[in-house]
């Protein structure tokens, strides 16, 4: 009996690792909307440069490299991030970068989780406290919720600019948590997600040299 407990159990851990997907993040899957799309090296590795269309001046737009066919509805994105400020940024660049998801076809609707590492790095309290940032294209950005809702749709987490970021997005149903760097406990989450299915993007906006690697998708 304790042996078949066993096999159970191990039957059940294996077929949920079949829904884990390494994504190759190369030139043939991917497509850039309202971004510069390069492949670049830091340290080594491999990876994705992405830098925002200075022509789209306003903020929380489709800005990201979208991955070619790949749905998401429910599950689990994780990727590492690092981004850097540009020379010629504007004063209120952040580091922008994350994740977009739920993208429709044309990508006129999407939501998007990302984070603002030069806020952690601040003795500013209130800066501190926006370092990370859910938001839903076109008709919720974070202009939208510090009205409706101040502080519910961002939060503060100990991350910096130039250093390489662990992002996880768990999402179930209509609620989403951000893990970062691994930690047991999620930096920020959001219970009425606005969409419940779409494609996934690399999200970066102004101001920021974002870099990604390591894309991994475990779709529910």
């Amino acid at each position: 009996m304790r042996n078949l407990f066993k096999y159970t159990i191990l039957t059940f851990l294996c077929s949920s690792c079949l829904f884990a997907q390494k994504i190759k993040l190369s030139d043939n899957n991917l497509t850039p909307v309202g971004i510069y799309l390069s492949q670049s090296k830091v340290n080594g590795s491999k990876v994705i440069r992405a830098v925002k269309d200075s022509t789209i001046i306003l903020d929380d737009e489709a800005t990201f490299v979208r991955i070619n066919n790949l749905e998401f509805s429910e599950g689990i994105i994780e990727i590492k991030v690092l981004s850097k400020i540009l020379k010629n940024a504007p004063s209120h660049a952040r580091g922008f970068i994350g994740i977009a998801f739920h993208i429709n076809e044309d990508n006129t609707k999407f939501e998007a989780i990302y984070i603002r590492p030069a806020n952690a790095m601040v003795d500013d309290q209130l800066r501190r406290n926006r370092s990370t940032q859910y938001f839903a294209y076109p008709d919720f950005k974070f202009t939208d919720s510090r009205k409706i809702a101040p502080g519910v749709y961002e939060s503060y987490e100990d991350i910096e600019l130039n250093k390489w970021i662990s992002i996880k997005i768990v999402v179930k149903g209509k609620q989403a948590k951000l893990y970062l760097d691994g930690r047991k406990e999620p930096s920020l989450i959001v219970n009425d997600l606005r969409f419940n299915k779409g494609a996934i993007g690399l999200f970066v906006d102004i101001g920021t040299e974002g870099f990604f690697k390591d894309l991994v998708i475990d779709k529910e």
